[in-house]
């Protein structure tokens, strides 16, 4: 059974999320305060991280940014601040996904279902060990690891996902659109703008000049590429 870490001071809401949840058969925890929450996140071997931003103590963008430096799971912000900065901030730190309160449960259950397959489906794999080398990029999907001129550079788990699936699709160019429904898995529910921000945050980490990409190109009026 699958664990979920819930972090949210509005105990009554983490309780609807909690019961949704473990009605589809997840084991959900709740923390209520930033500090109680990272330390949990960290030591509990969870799953999945639902995670909102205004917390007591630690906040959520100090927590996801702490997360990711250390954890490869899914880290799904919650949050009322609907503001494309903080959307991107969060997503710049490494979040899978961000959600606006209010939200339906049902909707957020959807979303965890998405990304937890996702995440398993492209993290599990088999024996074979699969590479992809171009020019001085290398990225190993069994051990779901890049290296940029022979030095390892940390991704975030979607950011892996989106580059692996764009070098393994090479000069095929997919819209925003395609690209969602293929990392995050739920085209009605789409928020484009992730895809953005997602190229980019690998751009600056893969390109030697992220101006002028020598690998991901954009196709203006149609999405991206990734070039050989």
């Amino acid at each position: 059974m699958k664990r979920i870490l819930i972090v949210e001071d509005d105990l009554s809401m983490a309780e609807l999320v909690r019961d949704y949840l473990a009605i589809h058969n997840y084991e959900p925890h709740i923390e209520t305060s930033g500090d109680r929450g990272l330390k949990q996140a960290l030591e509990g071997k969870f799953d999945l991280v639902l995670l909102d931003l205004m917390l007591p103590g630690t906040d959520g963008f100090e927590i996801c940014r702490r997360l990711r430096s250390e954890l490869d799971i899914p880290i799904l912000m919650v949050s009322s601040k609907k503001e494309d900065i903080d959307k991107i901030r969060g997503l710049g730190l490494g979040a899978d996904d961000y959600v606006v309160k209010p939200f339906s449960p049902s909707e957020l259950v959807a979303r965890v279902n998405a990304h937890l397959a996702r995440y398993e489906r492209l993290s599990g794999g088999g024996q074979k060990r699969e590479e992809i080398r171009i020019r001085g990029l290398l990225i190993d999907k069994a051990s779901r690891r890049v290296y940029v001129n022979d030095k390892e550079v940390a991704f975030t788990t979607k950011e892996f996902d989106l580059l692996a699936f764009l070098a393994s699709n090479p000069n095929r160019v997919f819209s925003k659109e395609q690209l969602y429904e293929q990392i995050w898995g739920m085209d009605s529910l789409g928020d484009l703008p992730t895809v953005t921000v997602h190229i980019r945050k690998i751009r600056e980490k893969i390109e030697l000049d992220s101006s002028r990409s020598q690998y991901i190109d954009t196709i203006w009026g149609a999405g991206y590429r990734f070039q050989v």
